[in-house]
């Protein structure tokens, strides 16, 4: 048996070959400093470097636009603002003004102590930023020192082979040729990371967060890579090797049979039906999602208008893109989430203060109440938005109820000023997240306020658990299925079921077959998922029945272990469909 190796599934697909491990290093840095009458050049130089940098990136840019989308090239704004960043830009010529370094040397000081301000966290988002830093730092770098760039083909070579890496940055990742890649497998990032991004985009599977992996890997030893369980195996056996080409061909086989159920209905067996709705993240996403068969959208995240921008949105842009989706959609449901911003998002046109814990801080409603110039005219844009579609309005991270009344009285305000400027508003729905254990517990009182209702779960079990749900050290405790969180779910549902308001789940929760058929037991109305998982959650929704996941749910409220309430839900559902074809971390089963 050969040596097995469990990690996150980043990017699906099972590929068996030859690993290539890839290690690089930072250029080094010779020592030594500058004459004060070299300082303007030194620093004209450095200017240089960095707008070379920047052009490059632009230019990679233009191309991850044409080959993958605007969602894969969006990934290299953080870059491309790095290099216009005041503080890392302008500390740098301080160090080489006022010590008399080189350029490279100054920067590679600066990069340092910005490292040293994120390193303390393992939130995947920041994870990034210093992947993104140390892509920007390698560049700038090289160009200073009069190095060549990287040339993807020839650190990989000819043969077709398994990438083996510490981490990929992204710039590597999009110039990667899906017909000489088999697979990825890296030592640290996350489903969500730009890496798997770009993989997922380029068809490449991947598994990341596998430890120490690469410095255990020699180039040429052949391994399997499964990128929908997580697995890789070092030196398979003949038995192995088998095994995973026979399950490569039922899930080929399976694909193929989630293809044919886009147009059918999502309705269980016993005769309910359950909504099944999309989350995207932009405009273009509609038409696949709908394609896909999603009946309209549950989760629109509109950060995507303000991240990585220098400046606020104004309302006609943003009227345009939720118009572009209510059009998508025609009559259909389209619930558009107010800007979530703060944590681990913060455009750089609001001045985030220093916080000891980001996620229990200014965040979601918080901000935008605070700043009511930038939230009304995101709420202008989304009633007039009304007028091409059935656009609700959903507000991140309530809590208390004067939340929900101040953003009705912003709201009944701006319905009065389009009103006088002669555009016609009629009425509108406005719906709370359920991401705190202290609005489930409030939802019978918030019900009087909100026409509807939507389960975050990502931030529900990370608020009730006391769990970072992006660090990968804690990645053992963060559990959708711990009891306490399956009873929290279940006040909600029945609060909002006792005063006739819908309830809706857009979290990662929904996408898993588990998951789905415990919220279809606790009587959920919609589930709203990723277009990719759309398929695999209308097979699930059609092939159980309302009345069997209501009695495993009532058993698993009695459940005092995660584990428990996994085998509660699994006996069922194991009867009925194979879990072991689902892609998605909480397919097939949960800690103790």
């Amino acid at each position: 048996m050969g040596v097995i190796r469990d990690g996150i599934p980043a990017s699906p697909g099972i590929v068996i070959g030859p690993a290539r491990v890839l290690r690089w290093e930072t250029p080094a840095v010779p020592h030594g400093g500058i004459a004060l009458e070299q300082v303007d050049a030194e620093i004209a130089r450095f200017r240089e470097a960095c707008a070379w940098v920047q052009e490059r990136i632009r230019e990679l840019q233009r191309q991850t636009l044409e080959k993958m989308g605007p969602v894969e090239a969006q990934i290299f704004e953080p870059q491309i603002l790095m290099l216009e960043d005041a503080d890392l830009i302008g500390g740098t010529e301080v160090y080489i003004r006022d010590n008399l370094l080189s350029a490279a040397r100054a920067f590679e000081w600066r990069v340092l102590e910005w490292e040293a301000q994120w390193s303390h966290t393992a939130h995947p988002m920041v994870l990034d930023k210093l992947n993104d830093l140390a892509d920007v730092q390698a560049r700038v770098l090289r160009r200073l020192l009069g190095l060549p760039e990287p040339n993807p083909a020839e650190l990989i070579g000819a043969e077709k082979v398994i990438i083996v890496a510490r981490e990929l940055t992204p710039s590597l990742t999009a110039q990667l040729d899906p017909s000489r890649i088999l697979g990825i497998a890296m030592d640290a990032g996350t489903r969500a990371s730009h890496s798997a991004i770009l993989a997922r985009s380029l068809h490449i599977p991947a598994v990341v967060s596998l430890g120490a992996f690469s410095g255990q890997v020699k180039s040429g030893q052949e391994l399997i890579l499964d990128g929908r369980s997580g697995r890789v195996i070092v030196e398979p056996n003949e038995a192995e090797k088998y095994a995973y080409r026979e399950r490569d061909f039922q899930i080929r086989e399976w694909e193929q049979e989630l293809l044919l159920l886009a147009h059918l209905d999502p309705v269980t067996r016993d005769g309910v039906h359950v909504s099944l709705h999309a989350n995207i993240d932009l405009p273009s996403e509609a038409e696949s999602a709908r394609a896909h068969g999603a009946e309209g959208v549950g989760l629109f995240r509109t950060e995507f208008l303000v991240v990585g921008r220098n400046a606020v949105p104004g309302e006609q842009e943003q009227y345009a893109a939720y118009r572009a989706v209510a059009e998508a959609f025609g009559e259909a449901p389209i619930t558009i989430r107010t800007y979530d911003l703060g944590g681990d998002k913060f455009p750089s046109f609001l001045h985030m203060p220093p916080e000891e814990n980001p996620f229990l801080g200014w965040r979601a409603i918080r901000v935008c109440l605070d700043e009511p110039a930038m939230f009304r005219a995101q709420l202008r844009a989304l009633l007039r938005a009304r007028a091409h579609g059935d656009v609700r309005i959903m507000l991140p991270l309530i809590n208390e109820i004067r939340e929900v009344e101040a953003t009705r009285a912003l709201i009944d305000a701006s319905v009065a000023e389009l009103r006088a400027e002669g555009v016609e508003v009629e009425g509108y729905s406005l719906g709370a997240m359920i991401e705190t254990p202290a609005a489930a517990l409030l939802v019978g009182d918030l019900a009087r306020h909100v026409d509807f209702f939507s389960l975050g779960t990502n931030d529900l079990v990370q608020y009730t658990l006391a769990v970072d749900r992006g660090n990968a050290r804690l990645a053992g405790l963060y559990n959708p299925f711990h009891p306490s969180v399956v009873r929290l779910m279940w006040t909600a549902v029945q609060g909002a079921k006792e005063h006739g308001r819908a309830v809706g789940v857009c979290g990662e929760l929904a996408a898993s077959p588990l998951g789905a058929f415990m919220l279809i037991g606790l009587g959920v109305d919609s589930l709203s998922v990723g277009p990719a998982a759309l398929a695999e959650i209308k097979k699930v929704i059609r092939s159980v029945s309302q009345e069997e996941g209501r009695q495993a749910v009532e058993e698993a409220l009695r459940a005092t272990t995660p584990g428990e309430v996994v085998r509660i839900l699994s006996r069922p559902l194991a009867e009925i469909m194979d879990l072991s074809l689902f892609s998605g971390s909480w397919s097939l089963s949960a800690p103790e």
